[in-house]
Order: structure tokens, then sequence, then C-alpha cells
């Protein structure tokens, strides 16, 4: 008697968690921060020459040789991921998904102020394909080799330097239907998208749209697109894609013909095993697009076979359907596979939303499709207890698998320990079926991000802004406080009586951004006062390179700098070597050179002007002045001469502190998180010279005030230790509170 009702308890259970939709709260998160700062993040993966208004520092001009190696204009378009890599089939399914985001969600995106920087994206996307389109049947779907250009874990500002960036094609005789249909319907939503607000360019994309339908269409294979195998092979084949592209042409012309030819290719979509169902338990992604596909056609049609479809699709993933169910992890992520997962859960969340809101949708569907929608978008932003969602929400990702976020200047993961850059609203993979997580930079399944992992993200997002509301931060941007120095000069001195001798790296750990300097040249000043008072002519003294890592390096001198101080100095010029962040032997140069007077003349190196800077521990050495062709970069002259400031000068790090500040919170955000704890730890290593003086909000703030935990005026890792300890909520106050 007791099993039979334990099973009925338990069947009655099953019962209820296949038809209860989940429970939805209020408005748990800001959407609209959220939603600013998806949007930030495809800022982050563009490609090529950037335009002047990025909101970041940290970025710059890249892989400007796209497409030299086929005579083509190729640059532009995002980076796929944390590589470098410009794979188009995933490109134009983000560039797809984003310009439906905006079909849908027009009027939130304009009250969020984000409708400008997300048409930005597009446009840039689709400025790109129709580079890659220089033929009617010729297409150019990938630039890079995704084998060679992993090897390399550098920023993308040097990337084309150390891997070769093939351009690779499709034509009629070697076609991929796949990839050139997703283009098509990229271009067909671009020109949607920009319709009222540029007619000549929405024209644009949509001759190029149809164009590369009828170069899908005709060739209906796939057997010329082989460069991308093993990284993004298409699955799923080219049916869906073909579907996709068709609906938008319909969307954007109005045209039946594409309509029918869309509707046409549906016999060939997958079905369940030993069904006649339309396959319905995978998720909407890069590689299948068959379930946006066939939502857009149910609202385009209204037909059964579509409607019946997407509710199949979206009831699986919810509330269950014929007593089966995707599974979830223990704290309500509907995990689809190990890889991406959070990718999968948040876009199928965005098609819940889309559909929900079309009045063909039975209205208790839509309801809890919408609370499906808002528990896995909440999900990512942080309802487990920790967030998905780099630089939001409590304790975010701080190491997600992204090269140029990282910045290491030797091509390793392991340095710097820390990232030197926040890479904000990047979507990582996400936690495994029992929600755990680790967050490392090594771990490419869990951690890494990519630009199909937002789009879907930022679609799903837009409509809980419309909904639940949120704020954007007012005039938010990436743009960071650049540790100084990037580019430097560290040495050692032989001291001797009668000559100098120097041991000098000219060392490039640029990151704000990446940059090769290539016209690098460094100053040895020197005090001849004794020398000269002993009667002895500076051009006596000689000079010569006894080693140098750059082949180019070169010495010359004595030159006069200051005759009333006997000041002089030798120049040390590496013209025409590049040094960059690129390895360990590529971001620094060692040059041994040797200063030698006339025999018997006084000489004294522990008086010149140079001397004092040099440590036995390498560090940056200011009295060893470095110039990019020809101007001061780094380092003071003896006139007390410095580099002129390329941008304003950064605020003193102790501002007047304001009337009140929260001890821990050290960003201004009003809450004590990781966000707080990475801040702090970054500037105890001296990546972060000064703490925020305003908050997140752009008020008067003292961070420097918020992190001085034990009250001793000064901030160390002891800080660091007590807010590690409060966040782990060990302790619930700081010493300093309880003064």
């Amino acid at each position: 008697m007791k099993k039979l009702t334990c099973i009925i308890i338990v069947a009655t259970f099953i019962v209820t968690l296949l038809a209860s939709p989940p429970t939805v709260e209020a408005a748990t998160f800001n959407y609209g921060e959220a939603l600013q700062k998806a949007i930030l993040f495809y800022e982050f993966q563009m490609s090529g020459k950037l335009p002047d208004n990025m909101r970041t520092n940290w970025r710059g001009d890249s892989c400007l040789q796209d497409g030299s190696d086929v005579g083509l204009d190729l640059t532009g378009g995002w980076f796929d991921a944390g590589d470098h890599v410009k794979f188009n089939l995933p490109m134009a399914y983000t560039a797809t998904t984003l310009a439906w985001a905006v079909y849908e969600y027009e009027d939130a995106l304009k009250r969020s102020g984000q409708l400008p920087y997300l048409k930005q994206q597009i446009k840039w996307a689709a400025d790109y394909f129709i580079k890659c389109h220089p033929e009617k049947y010729v297409y150019y779907y990938q630039v890079g080799d995704g084998i060679a250009d992993h090897r390399w874990w550098v920023p993308a500002e040097v990337i084309d330097i150390q891997s070769k960036r093939p351009s690779h094609k499709v034509t009629l005789d070697s076609p991929g239907s796949a990839v050139v249909a997703g283009t098509a319907a990229a271009l067909a939503s671009a020109s949607i998208v920009f319709k009222d607000s540029d007619p000549d360019y929405s024209k644009l994309c949509l001759k190029h749209a149809k164009e590369l339908f009828e170069f899908a269409d005709v060739t209906r294979s796939d057997k010329g697109y082989t460069a991308a195998n093993n990284f993004y092979d298409s699955w799923s084949g080219f049916w869906d894609e073909l579907s996709m592209a068709g609906v938008w042409l319909y969307m954007a012309t109005g045209e039946q013909e594409y309509l029918d030819k869309a509707e046409s290719y549906v016999a060939n979509w997958p079905r369940e095993e030993r069904t006649d169902l339309l396959a319905y338990k995978w998720g909407h992604c890069w590689d299948d697009v068959m379930y946006g596909a066939s939502l857009l056609l149910a609202k385009a049609t209204n037909k059964p076979l579509y409607k019946e479809h997407v509710e199949r699709h979206l009831d699986y993933w919810s509330v269950g359907y014929n007593g089966e169910r995707i599974a979830y992890t223990p704290k309500g992520l509907a995990h689809l596979t190990a890889w991406g997962v959070l990718r999968h859960s948040t876009t199928t969340a965005f098609l819940a939303a889309v559909y929900s809101d079309w009045e063909g949708c039975p209205s208790d569907k839509a309801k809890y499709y919408m609370d499906f929608a808002k528990q896995q978008v909440d999900y990512a932003l942080g309802s487990s207890g920790r967030s998905y969602v780099v630089g939001f929400g409590k304790n975010p990702p701080q190491h997600p698998h992204h090269r140029t976020a990282h910045s290491s200047w030797v091509d390793s993961a392991d340095e710097p320990p820390y990232h030197r850059h926040i890479l904000y609203g990047a979507l990582v993979g996400g936690p495994d079926q029992n929600d755990k997580y680790v967050d490392s930079v090594s771990d490419y399944v869990q951690n890494e991000v990519a630009c199909d992992y937002n789009a879907g993200f930022v679609g799903a997002l837009a409509k809980m802004y419309d909904v639940y509301g949120g704020e954007p931060i007012p005039g938010f941007t990436a743009v960071e406080e650049v540790p100084y120095p990037e580019i430097f000069v560290s040495a050692s001195l032989s001291d001797r009586k009668t000559a100098t001798e120097v041991t000098a790296f000219a060392v490039n750990k640029s990151g704000w951004p990446a940059r090769v300097i290539d016209d690098l040249s460094f100053r040895y000043y020197i005090d001849l006062t004794d020398y000269i008072n002993g009667g002895y002519s500076p051009d006596q003294i000689s000079s010569r390179i006894i080693y140098s890592a750059a082949s180019t390096a070169t010495i010359s001198g004595p030159f006069e700098y200051d005759t009333s101080k006997n000041i002089y100095y030798f120049e040390i010029d590496l013209s025409g070597t590049a040094i960059f962040p690129g390895s360990r032997s590529d971001h620094q140069k060692e040059v041994q050179f040797h200063i030698i007077p006339p025999n018997g003349a006084p000489w004294n190196s522990t008086k010149d002007y140079s001397y004092p800077g040099i440590t036995e521990k390498w560090e940056p050495v200011p009295q060893i002045p470095v110039y990019s062709g020809g101007v001061l970069i780094y380092g003071e002259e003896p006139d007390g001469t410095t580099p002129k400031p390329t941008t304003s000068p950064s605020p003193e790090p102790t501002p007047t502190p304001p009337v009140k500040v929260t001890y821990g919170d050290i960003n201004g955000d009003g809450e004590v998180n990781s966000m707080d704890a990475m801040l702090l730890s970054r500037h105890i290593l001296e990546v972060l010279p000064s703490l925020p003086q305003t908050d997140v909000y752009g008020n008067p703030y003292n961070g420097h005030m918020a992190a001085d935990l034990n009250g001793d005026g000064i901030i160390n890792t002891m800080d660091s230790s007590l807010l590690q300890r409060y966040i782990l909520e060990i302790i619930s106050s700081f010493p300093v509170e309880n003064r």
C-alpha cells in the first residue's frame, strides 16, 4: 500500500511538473542595463578599421589586410568568439537574429536608447557581407584559418602578424548553399531594418539578398563549404537556411514567390525519429534555423503545420509535450547540451517571447511561454545566485575564454593571471546539468563567448525590457583607465669605472589597445661633468651594440642635451623591428650596448641621469625615455619633459570623499560583489592605477575610500582579504565600520 501511495505521489508530481508553467516573479533585474551591455559586447568583436564612435579604448584596428590574398577588401565583420576567425555561417545567423529583434521590438529598443547601437552593429555585419559578394555566383564565406588561429593566444590587433588569414569562397562549381542562404536572410532582414531610415542602403542589401538566395537555391549543395570543417559544419544542411531566407525575402518584398519557395523546402526538414512530426527537440541556433523559420511561416501563413510545430517545440522546452520535457538543472535552467547551454536557452526564450506576442498564439500558452522566457533570461542574469553575463549582476564571470579581453602579451592564457579588460555584456557558455560552473579562461565549453551566443539573448532582453523595464546606465562606456606604462625600457647596468655596460629590454605590453611598434628608439642619458673637467671631449667617446635581439638595432651619440649641465645622450634605435604583444620573444627585444670613454678618462656611471631608475627587478626605467617615430611615448627627459597625454589626464587616485560611500562597493553600483573584488585586485596589482571616482551612474563617488576596509588609509591585500570574506559571508561587516 505504501509503495502504491508512493507511486501515485510521484506520478502526480511528474504530471504537475509537466503541466504547470514555471512561477514568474516581478522584475528582479535591470533589464535595461543587461540589454545595453549585451549589445555593447558586439563592439568588442568588431574587426577591421573601427569607427570613431567606439565606446571602448581597448579595441583597435585589426586585420586590415583581410582579402588581400584574393585582391579584395574583406575587412570588417565580427570575430566569431574568443578567437579571430570570421566564420560567415554563424555571423549571418547572428545578424539575422539581431535584425529580428529590431523587427519585433523596435519601440522598446528606441525607449531604451539602444536602437542606434544595435542598428550600427547590424550594418557593420551587412557591409561585410556585401564585400564578400563581389559577383553574383561568388561568395567569400570565411576569412582566417581556425586551426592556425587557435595556435595563438594574442589580442585581435596582432593576430594577422602571427597567423595567415586566407579567404575562402564558394562558387557555382563549388557551392555552399547553407552559408549563402543564411547570408541572404541576414541581408533581407537588414533591408527591413533600414527601409525607413536609409532607403538606398536597404535596396542595396535587398539586391544582394536576392542574388544570394538565387545562388543558394540554384546550387542546393554544400560541397564547397569545407574551410569551416570541425568548427562550423552545416550539420542540419541547407534546407532550413533556404526557408529562412525565403521567408525574410517575402517579409522584405511582399512577393508571394519567396513565401512559396520558403514553404517548398519544408518537406526536406528533419522529422522526429519514427514519426511524421517535424523535429522539435533541438534549439534554434547558427546551424539549425528551422524553428525560427517555422515561427515566421506560422505568422506569415497562419497554417496549422507551422503553429503546431512551434508549439510542440516550445511546449517541450517549457511545460513538456506528450509526457516529455527538456532536462532542467536543479535551479531552473533548461539544459539542452553542455556546449553553449545558455545560448540555447536564451534563444529559445526569444522565440517563446515572439510567439507569445502573436495573436495566433493561444492565450494560455502565451502566458507560460512568456513565463518560460523570463525564467531563462533571469537564470542568465543571476537567479541561480550568480550572473553568467560578464560585467553584470552578482558574481559575474571574470575569466571568459576570450583572447583580446584577456590581453596576454606572451601568447599564454596563464599570463597575466587576470583579464586586463572587462568584456561587458558577454554571455558565457554556462553551467553543467547540475548548475556547476567553472570560471576558467581555459574552459571553452562553459566559459567561451560568441557572437551567436548573444544574438537571441539580445532579443529576449528587449522583450524583458519592454515588459518589466529597467534603466540602462546613462553614458555607460567600456573606456578603461590605462595602466602606465604599456611600452617602456627595463635595464641592468654593470657598475664599472672604465665604461658603461647596459643590458636593456624594450618592452611592449600594450593593451589599450594592443599595437605594433616598429619605429621604437630609446635614449640613455649620461652626465659628463667629471669627464669634461678632466680635459676630455665628448667626441672621444665611442659606443657599440654588443648584442641585440633586434637585427636593426643601432646606437649613435653622444648628442648634446644640456651642455650647461654636461648632460648628453646616446640613442638606441630599433626602427625596422616590430615589437608587439605577441609572444615572449615578440613583446620585448634585448639590447646590450657599451659606452666607452678613452683609457684613463674619469668615468662614473652612477652619476648618469639614467642610472637611478635601474634596479635588479627589471622594472620600467622612466629615466630611459622611449620614443615612437621620434615622439616621446614613455619616461621623462632630464628637463622634466614627459609624453603629451593622448587623452584627458587621469584623475587623482584619492578624490575628496563624497558625503557617503558603501564600504566594499568600490564601483558604486549599490552592491558588494565580485566585480568590486576584481577592481580591488587589479588596483593592488597596479593594473588599475586608481579606483573609481564616480559611481556607475556618473555621480561623484570615492572608490578609494570604499576600498579601505580596515580604515588604515592604505589599500592592500588586507582589504582584499576582508572583501573576499564579506562576499563569502564569513564576516558581516568591515573593521572600518566598527570604529
